[in-house]
């Protein structure tokens, strides 16, 4: 074959697959009977900017049997098909035929060697690979950078981002995406300050990262500014933008920000989608949502799972279960999300053989041992009333997380095991997993139920003073629970002038806890103190006329005439 034709049929196969054409491309590459290096690249390239890295990684492997050796070119393509699988074993193969054959001193294999073990989680290798190039550039750091953040080490991350000689707009994205992911968005937001001062301009992957960021804090206005700067430098008719922001928007429920967006855009995806339908079923619309799931021009596993997840948050155990149902039966397989999903609907069911049907169907696709599942199944044999279970399941979890403490100390405080929820919570600290408001809360309901009057008030003490927990509204509400039912009448009326007043949260709930002891108790001077405090906080809440009503009848007995009009307590003489 003719050098001069090589060169046309390589150039042909280069046009071919940048056209999108690649089975020709393939196809071309096949009929040629002779091959050189440069021909052997074209395909791997084409193969590798396809997005096809097994093919590369096969082709790379028919090239080492042919006679044309592989190039620096070469490596390049097959080392970042294999960073793209995650295949460490091939990479280090790779890294070591880079060795021999005297390539690795080529800046862009080294390059790609980084990346590879970067995103193959192994850091100490990238490293070792970095340190050994003698003329780095900036896709040396950025690819160092990258394996750093991907790998959680953002310390090690900060000290190579502050050394490198050159910051570009590349590697402040890969590390305010790196602390978007570790769920750090005030220091996200700090570093795309600092990039601003220094002249630069967000792109789609900045403000993807964080938009997403800022979803995760209490508080929207940050990812509205944040909004408002997209549309100012023109990135809202970006989809991946676009996508970011509406799901923004679906997380804090904010259902007409989120309908104008939709609106608005001009490409859809099945993000867009299933963004949108989950507003509707966080706003309530479960009728909308419907629709729009049929609607969608694309169904997959994400839309099946918001649905199912929808329902059971809207209290809609049935139609969750059925949803569940139809998708097994279009062959999509469920992930960790759907069946955790599809375990709150059961709980919220607390039907216990649908409970058991679905733990079946878990286990017979392999996902018992996932953390989340295991989770929901503690929580769903909780309030199915098989508290046994429960506890087997949560025992049976080997990498036990804060969700996983809590659900099981739930589930005993409300079935009346309070000394082994105690216990759990020893073990819980024991483990040196730090307790948050909801493992309080799960304590202070098991000491309430079971009247430990005294551990459940050391555990209100030790909030603020070990674990420097401010305790809200609901801690409150339940310890002055607790105290009534004791009769320590005196105590909950001291430790409610007190929350009262400290606690930013001016609750009902704790009036009414009082109240209803005070009935109980027949202590009617108390009664009618907290009854008139508890009407003034909620004028139009019938309960608390029928209170005052029980109030009326109690007080008659002890000669004291007295009467509701309007709201109003009238004490006659």
């Amino acid at each position: 074959m003719s050098c001069r034709l090589l060169i046309s049929t390589t150039s042909r196969i280069v046009s071919l697959s940048r056209s999108g054409l690649l089975s020709s491309a393939r196809l071309l590459f096949d009929q040629l009977p002779e091959r050189d290096t440069v021909a052997w690249n074209a395909m791997l390239a084409a193969y590798s900017g396809a997005g096809h890295p097994s093919h590369t990684i096969s082709l790379f492997s028919a090239m080492r049997t042919s006679s044309s050796p592989p190039d620096a070119f070469s490596l390049t393509s097959v080392i970042a098909a294999a960073a793209d699988l995650h295949d460490l074993r091939t990479g280090e193969m790779l890294h070591s035929l880079s060795l021999r054959s005297g390539l690795c001193a080529s800046v862009p294999v080294s390059n790609c060697l980084v990346d590879m073990y970067g995103k193959c989680s192994f850091p100490s290798n990238a490293k070792k690979v970095f340190e050994e190039i003698k003329e780095r550039n900036e896709v040396s750091w950025c690819s160092f950078l990258h394996g750093l953040v991907i790998s959680g080490l953002l310390d090690e991350a900060c000290d190579v981002f502050c050394n490198m000689p050159m910051r570009n707009l590349i590697a402040w994205n890969i590390m305010i995406m790196g602390f978007a992911c570790s769920n750090s968005p005030e220091k996200s937001g700090s570093l795309f300050k600092d990039m601003l001062k220094l002249g630069f301009k967000g792109d789609v992957l900045t403000f993807v990262s964080l938009v997403n960021s800022y979803a995760e804090l209490s508080d929207p206005c940050f990812g509205q500014m944040i909004h408002a700067l997209i549309i100012q430098d023109g990135w809202i008719d970006a989809v991946e933008v676009s996508n970011s922001v509406l799901s923004f928007y679906a997380r804090f429920g904010h259902y007409f920000d989120a309908l104008r967006i939709f609106d608005s855009m001009n490409t859809r995806t099945h993000v867009s989608w299933n963004a949108m339908i989950d507003v509707h079923l966080r706003h309530g619309d479960v009728k909308g949502a419907v629709g729009l799931f049929w609607e969608a021009p694309e169904i997959n596993i994400v839309s099946w799972t918001t649905m199912i997840a929808g329902f059971a948050q809207n209290a809609l155990g049935k139609e969750a279960l059925l949803y569940f149902v139809n998708m097994l039966r279009n062959l999509q397989i469920p992930d960790d999300i759907t069946f955790g999903a599809v375990l709150l609907a059961c709980a919220t069911l607390t039907v216990l053989r649908n409970g058991l049907m679905v733990h079946g169907c878990l286990v017979c696709h392999g996902f018992e041992s996932f953390v989340y599942v295991a989770n929901g199944l503690v929580n769903m044999y909780a309030k199915c009333g098989d508290i046994k279970s429960s506890c087997k399941v949560f025992d049976e979890i080997i990498a036990k997380d804060l969700v996983s403490w809590n659900a099981v100390i739930f589930g005993l405080a409300v079935h009346g095991w309070a000394q082994k929820a105690l216990k759990v919570f020893e073990d819980m600290i024991s483990d040196r997993v730090q307790p948050d408001k909801l493992t309080f809360l799960g304590l202070l309901m098991a000491c309430c139920h079971s009247g430990l009057v005294e551990q459940g008030m050391g555990f209100l003490s030790s909030m603020n003073s070990v674990h420097q927990i401010s305790p809200d509204a609901d801690h409150v509400t339940c310890v002055i629970d607790m105290l009534g039912r004791a009769g320590r009448l005196r105590e909950a009326a001291i430790l409610l002038d007190y929350f009262s007043d400290s606690v930013k949260d001016k609750h009902a709930g704790y009036w009414e806890s009082l109240l209803c002891a005070s009935i109980i108790h027949q202590d009617v001077n108390l009664a009618m103190a907290i009854g008139e405090q508890f009407m003034n906080l909620e004028p139009q809440m019938e309960t608390s006329y029928v209170f005052c009503c029980q109030i009326y009848t109690a007080s008659v007995g002890t000669g004291r005439k007295q009467r509701i009009l309007g709201g109003q307590w009238l004490i006659g003489q």
